[in-house]
């Protein structure tokens, strides 16, 4: 057996579709108001993709920008890990075979999507991992891409206005010695949840059919106030697990990057942590909640500011449906 190799985040990407639904536009189309959503999630506005452009074209153009950043070439990729909860087409093709093409990697190259909710960005950085740690490939594309708002019951006017559509990704090669790498993950599920948080139609459980589409089965349905006991508590958790495992304290992280799903949420996982609401990335205002897409955005935007430099240490840190959580401990 080979020596485990450590693994580092070459570069990150991200992309949102140009156009912008603000609060004042819902108002327009939903029994709702600015000031109850801003109060209630911290979400402004949200971007929204075209109708008919899919979860894979988001995600080739987060890609394009990490791969650019690195100048690396998509030819010599050799895996790609797409997370996602709204795949271009139910239940194949695959959307990461979609972005292998559209990428220009070549065939016979391996292409798998991540299915874990929102918590999918993170159970795929894991997986990617352990692909380059093990050292049977060099060069994994990792990518949390999702169009929402073509899953959204515009009728249910407490989920329709907390979602949106984007991308992230990032490239994960081998580390030299000094070069910054990933430390270590936690993941975790939790089944007896799975039904307060859910899409219930179009599955094998729940075909399409006429009653599935006049009940509107195909939207997201949601139990509000225990998602968001569960949030709280699984990502306070997870953070505290994988800064176990890693043999850090809270202290150490320079910025921890918390699912963007409501700007409460990220207030009482702080408050739980008893750390300072600073040391919380939340850009949910700008994006509102984009599933498997927002700590990936979330670590791009950070680095291209310069909040986070080379040498610190970032925490990622998901939960979502399913339910499902996980914690990604980085040293850029």
């Amino acid at each position: 057996m080979s020596e485990r190799k450590k693994v580092k985040i070459t570069a990150t990407g991200r992309y949102v579709p140009p156009k912008v639904m603000t609060n004042k536009d819902l108002e327009k189309i939903v029994d709702t108001n600015d000031e109850w959503i801003r109060t209630r999630t911290g979400i402004q506005q949200r971007h929204v993709a075209e109708k008919g452009v899919g979860s894979s074209a988001l995600g080739v153009e987060a890609a394009r920008k990490a791969l650019d950043k690195a100048a690396f070439d998509p030819k010599d990729i050799d895996f790609i890990l797409v997370a996602t909860g709204t795949p271009d087409y139910y239940s194949f093709p695959n959307t990461a075979s979609i972005v292998q093409k559209e990428l220009g990697v070549p065939p016979g190259v391996p292409a798998m999507d991540v299915s874990a909710a929102c918590s999918g960005s993170v159970y795929a950085l894991y997986t990617g991992h352990q692909l380059v740690a093990s050292g049977d490939y060099k060069n994994v594309l990792v990518i949390g891409t999702e169009v929402m708002t073509s899953i959204l019951n515009w009728d249910d006017r407490d989920t329709c206005v907390l979602f949106g559509d984007g991308a992230g990704a990032m490239l994960l090669q081998p580390a030299a010695e000094g070069e910054g790498e990933i430390l270590g993950h936690h993941l975790g599920a939790d089944g007896s949840g799975g039904d307060l948080l859910m899409v219930p139609g179009g599955g094998s459980r729940n075909p399409t059919s006429a009653e599935t589409l006049e009940k509107k089965l195909h939207g997201i349905t949601m139990q509000g106030t225990q998602v968001f006991k569960y949030a709280v508590k699984a990502m306070a958790d997870s953070t505290l697990k994988v800064l176990k495992k890693c043999n850090l304290q809270a202290e150490d992280v320079k910025l921890i990057i918390p699912h963007q799903a409501n700007d409460r949420i990220i207030e009482a996982v702080s408050r739980q942590l008893k750390l300072p609401r600073e040391q919380f990335l939340s850009n949910i205002a700008k994006y509102g909640n984009t599933m498997a897409a927002t700590t990936l955005i979330g670590l791009d935007e950070v680095i291209e500011q310069g909040r986070v430099e080379k040498g610190d240490l970032v925490l990622l840190v998901v939960f979502g449906a399913g339910f499902t959580t996980g914690a990604s401990l980085i040293r850029l």
